[in-house]
């Protein structure tokens, strides 16, 4: 019989097969509750989207996996190992690209490029190559010179050819127009080196994630509201139309719903975890004729995540 010590150590230690977990995560900032208590499982390989509202935790969450910042209470775990005791080989296997593609600005991309192949023994020339490919960059160039598009790549170049074994990207194509964008994603999706490795992909461009993401992870005032393939997230949204009598039944009553409007008379509700005892539900309301409609995953998650906030038409 184990004691409750032996029990916790147990419950604490991190499974082989996740890439990232977190068990009982919390941060408070000041007096806000950032982290409230996360318990997060993200298995090995493939693409798992992160999104959520401003504030939800994402970039407290990926500096506490990082180790760059301590939580209050809780455990994380990036490739087995406890985030506040990541060693330099660690960290060698995570590769990070944000929003804000900081590089030395008065090196060349020739200088910045040998100084990260010597900094990794695993580089992978083929998926740089490829990456950087997709820009017309010049090894002469200095970093300053570069379009943010053009930083953009040539951040991901890198962290492809570090061979990471998860690598995390937070909002990497916020600011980029249509062309760097699409560059970005096909350096992204077409390289040899995310074969074998996990990516954290954290946006606010559902287009972005219904092309890449395997897996849908929401955030929701620091608390975990969803994990799931996308589609099988979008699945649970419907909407429903109805032309129902006056102002309709009160908010409260309303099974599940999200968001509803009231448009040339006609009642439209989007509602979550609702099946065709919806249709009962409209009918008994007094409802006459009543349809369905295909929901985005745009429209889905943006629904889902303001469902509770104030807005009009609730």
């Amino acid at each position: 019989m184990i004691s409750a010590l032996e029990k916790q150590a147990f419950d604490c230690a991190p499974r082989p097969d996740l890439a990232i977990e977190t068990i009982g995560l919390t941060f408070h900032h000041g007096s806000k509750l950032v982290l409230d208590h996360l318990d997060l499982r993200v298995e090995r390989g493939g693409i798992h989207a992160l999104v959520g509202a401003n504030g939800a935790g994402k970039s407290t969450l990926f500096r506490i996996l990082l180790g760059f910042l301590p939580p209050d209470a809780g455990n994380s775990f990036l490739l087995r190992h406890d985030s506040l005791h990541l060693s330099i080989d660690d960290r060698r296997r995570v590769g990070f690209v944000n929003e804000e593609h900081s590089l030395p600005e008065w090196m060349t991309i020739a200088a910045v490029t040998a100084m990260q192949r010597r900094q990794y023994c695993d580089w992978n020339e083929r998926a740089f190559a490829s990456a950087i490919g997709n820009y017309g960059m010049l090894p002469s160039q200095k970093v300053g010179e570069l379009s943010r598009g053009e930083r953009a790549g040539f951040n991901l170049a890198l962290a492809l050819a570090q061979s990471p074994e998860i690598l995390i990207l937070d909002e990497p194509t916020l600011g980029l127009d249509i062309v760097a964008k699409g560059a970005f994603m096909e350096s992204l999706l077409y390289s040899n080196a995310t074969e074998a490795c996990t990516i954290i992909y954290c946006s606010h461009q559902m287009e972005e994630i219904e092309r890449l993401a395997d897996n849908l992870i929401i955030l929701e005032r620091g608390r975990l509201a969803n994990i799931s393939p996308p589609d099988e997230f979008r699945e649970r949204v419907s909407h429903w139309v109805a032309d129902v009598p006056f102002k309709g039944p009160e908010a409260a009553t309303i099974p599940g719903l999200l968001q509803r409007h009231l448009i040339d008379g006609i009642h439209h509700y989007l509602v979550l975890d609702q099946g065709e005892g919806f249709a009962e539900f409209l009918r008994d309301a007094g409802a006459g004729r009543i349809r369905t409609q295909r929901v985005s995953l745009d429209r889905a998650v943006n629904a889902f995540l303001a469902r509770n906030h104030a807005a009009a038409g609730r």
